[in-house]
């Protein structure tokens, strides 16, 4: 493990983040997966679907 990683866990245990925080990030995260089921059952919009994924040329 880096040491950076160690002293910013040692910085978030000191000083955590406020339970409004964590409440945001969940909530974000809620929201995408809902997003992605909503998707994977074929449930999203046609709207809100793109028409065509542009590709990458390979070098």
């Amino acid at each position: 493990m880096n040491m950076i990683w160690l002293l910013r866990a040692a910085k978030w245990a000191r000083n955590p983040p406020s339970s409004r925080s964590v409440k945001l990030v969940i909530a974000i995260i809620a929201i995408g997966c809902a997003m992605l089921a909503l998707e994977k059952l074929g449930w999203w919009p046609e709207w809100a679907t793109q028409d065509q994924a542009r590709r990458m040329p390979r070098l």
